[in-house]
């Protein structure tokens, strides 16, 4: 008892306060206190009955507080609801125990040998927060981790500068990633080909259809079905054509001021593209029939109403050079077969003007051979 009555005197400090706060009621507390004495162990003496006196509101535990007034917070803690009364000769240190355990969200431990054990269990976001609150701060924490990791469209963005420039492909999306680990990329300078009798590629080109769109990387030029080559074996459809300036591809290191890439694609989806060489000299008539045709936005198609046969395209000698490489623009795959034609054709200075005032400069960079086995016609 001796103990007891000196940690009850220890508390009676801290229990006061709490009875203050509305954790306890004040006349329990004054019993809880008298009742274990004055510290020394003797049994307190009978007090003389008062009068009874009015309590104001604020100190009785079980009235309903005013508004805005002392019980207000420890109401709103409760939601709203009044703790029940206590019962009829409850120890009035059970009726503390039972009080801070209903604060601090703890339940009796049923395992445990003693029944003033108690645990304390954590509790989720839902349930201190209100059901509806709760749901609303996990929404907007999965917001915020995803905003975190959200690509970011513009930086996804590929072009030939700046930080969506060829330096940065590899970086901007997964699958670009052939674009900077990638070891059969194109365009390539084309020197020391191996001199063989290279089987001459049959162009079966006729006059068809097209349209003219400006991608925003280039112009490009879709053309209907009936064009198609045949080349070790295989025929590969003519999908599109597209420039670039200045020439992607070099030749013994030259570059020259444009190149058309003619895009045809396999039934199995293999590529295989012919490269033709444009350099300044007199107008050429294919060239300035896409021009005629460029349309007004970005993006959309222009339907032509003449049509295009693409024999006037390539240049009279059909020698060629030949290397397994890449698409040279995103996401850069490999295993392309690549087709360079050896003579160049000819487009006028005010030609190449109209599409350097678009696409001033839209070639990759060079990429580096890695020991391909490059071939050229006798």
């Amino acid at each position: 008892m001796t103990a007891v009555a000196a940690s009850l005197s220890i508390l009676r400090p801290t229990l006061a306060a709490l009875a203050a706060a509305g954790l306890l009621l004040a006349q329990p507390l004054a019993r809880a206190a008298d009742a274990h004495g004055d510290g020394h162990g003797a049994a307190p003496a009978a007090k003389p009955a008062a009068k009874p006196a009015a309590k104001p509101a604020a100190a009785d535990a079980h009235a309903e507080p005013a508004k805005g007034g002392a019980h207000a917070a420890p109401a709103a803690a409760g939601h709203g609801k009044a703790a029940p009364p206590p019962p009829s000769g409850a120890d009035p240190m059970d009726t503390l125990r039972d009080k801070l355990a209903q604060k601090l969200g703890a339940a009796k431990a049923p395992d445990a040998p003693s029944p003033y054990v108690m645990r304390v269990v954590a509790k989720s976001g839902e349930e201190l927060h209100g059901g509806e609150a709760g749901k609303v701060i996990k929404k907007l924490r999965t917001e915020k981790a995803a905003a975190g990791h959200k690509a970011d469209p513009h930086a996804a963005h590929w072009s030939y500068g700046g930080d969506g420039g060829p330096e940065q492909w590899g970086q901007l999306k997964p699958e670009f990633a052939k674009c900077s680990s990638g070891t059969r990329q194109s365009p390539i300078d084309i020197r020391g080909g191996v001199k063989v009798d290279l089987e001459p590629i049959q162009f079966d080109y006729r006059a068809t259809g097209f349209g003219v769109i400006d991608n925003g990387h280039t112009i490009q030029v879709n053309l209907q079905g009936g064009n198609a080559i045949e080349v070790g074996g295989r025929r590969f459809d003519l999908v599109q054509f597209h420039f670039h300036r200045p020439s992607e591809e070099r030749i013994n290191g030259r570059q020259f001021d444009m190149v058309a890439h003619l895009v045809h694609k396999d039934p199995e989806g293999r590529l295989a593209v012919v490269a033709v060489l444009l350099d300044r000299g007199s107008a050429h008539p294919l060239v300035q029939s896409v021009w005629n045709n460029l349309p007004l936005e970005k993006g959309q198609e222009q339907g032509a109403r003449v049509q295009m046969d693409m024999n006037h395209l390539l240049p009279a000698d059909r020698r060629y050079y030949t290397y397994m490489g890449s698409l040279t623009t995103p996401p850069c795959s490999e295993g392309v077969l690549w087709m360079v034609m050896q003579q160049p054709v000819t487009l006028s200075t005010e030609q190449l003007a109209v599409f350097t005032k678009m696409y001033p400069m839209n070639a990759r960079p060079i990429q580096q051979a890695s020991g391909r086995l490059i071939k050229q016609s006798n």
